[in-house]
């Protein structure tokens, strides 16, 4: 069981044998080569635990290597721990939260973990087109935006702010596809539904104009709701559930994280995205399929970016 009471109790050596437990099920596998037989541990005091050698391509490795805790100075059980916090925090959790309770020396630490960690929470490429009821809609995320001086505290919402749009596509009763835009137009948003949805769903989306045309294209055709009078549900036409999406996706960005950058939105896109596709397992079990991604995945410190937020 991968729930945070278990993993905080086991040790550094019991943390590493449950990695490869998890990443290693048929038996170690050489990143460098790919070979599965004629792989030894190397035992001794000359060799630090958990090494292996591959005695196909003589290379040496550890279940770390390829994966995003590969050259990380952050014990194996502090990250199980992290998985379990994230996995399990239904809006998020802040990288300063994970520095208190993880007791990681430093908040750039504890930033760059959890951004790791989303990017092993992200979709596979080929993780396959969203099918049946697909509902469309889009928001703006970003935080709680701040009044300029001599505007009222709840000026600018929506449309006209600075925060940034994203659109989700939500299969009814299924998965999740969300994303940060540049732009909410036409092209933008019929693209992203072009590219993610099979062409034989039924599109549901409010009235905005730009999605007028996209029934088209798709077997179900394409219901519209007026929000704008009143108009939530007309049956079984409804946005409901991308709207209850969003609705965590803002929580998350409000609350917990207070500020989220454009720079960096789509990583919680991924993490939101990721605890709604798992929903109907239990935490342990989210909480394993997501180091199982972790294979094959890397993010070095530069690559989310040079210098990280004084905020998430």
């Amino acid at each position: 069981m991968l729930t945070l009471n278990k993993v905080s109790a086991l040790t550094e050596d019991q943390a590493r044998e449950t990695l490869e437990r998890i990443l290693w099920p048929n038996g170690p596998v050489c990143p460098h080569c790919g070979a599965v037989e004629n792989v030894t541990r190397l035992q001794g005091k000359a060799h630090r635990p958990g090494v292996f050698q591959c005695n196909n391509c003589h290379g040496q490795f550890t279940v770390t290597v390829g994966t995003i805790f590969e050259d990380s100075h952050i014990p194996l059980r502090k990250w199980l721990m992290a998985f379990a916090l994230l996995c399990s925090a239904k809006k998020g959790i802040s990288a300063l939260q994970l520095q208190r309770e993880l007791d990681i020396g430093s908040y750039r630490t504890a930033w760059h973990l959890a951004h790791r960690i989303r990017h092993a929470m992200s979709q596979e490429p080929l993780a396959g087109l969203l099918r049946g009821t697909v509902e469309v809609d889009e928001t703006y995320v970003g935080g709680k935006p701040r009044p300029e001086p001599g505007q009222p505290r709840n000026a600018k919402r929506g449309r006209g702010t600075k925060n940034t749009p994203v659109v989700a596509l939500v299969e009814r009763d299924g998965r999740v596809h969300a994303h940060k835009i540049d732009r909410v137009d036409g092209a933008t948003l019929k693209g992203a539904i072009r590219e993610n949805v099979d062409r034989k769903a039924w599109i549901m989306t409010d009235e905005l104009s730009v999605y007028r045309g996209i029934g088209t294209e798709f077997a179900g055709g394409h219901e519209t709701l007026n929000h704008s009078a009143g108009e939530y549900a007309r049956g079984d036409t409804y946005t409901n559930t991308a709207e209850s999406f969003f609705a965590l996706l803002k929580r998350g960005a409000i609350g917990s994280f207070h500020h989220v950058s454009k720079q960096h939105l789509n990583r919680y896109c991924d993490e939101f995205s990721f605890r709604w596709d798992h929903r109907r397992v239990t935490d342990s079990e989210r909480t394993q399929t997501a180091i199982e991604q972790t294979r094959g995945k890397r993010l070095s410190y530069r690559q989310p970016i040079g210098r990280p937020p004084k905020s998430d």
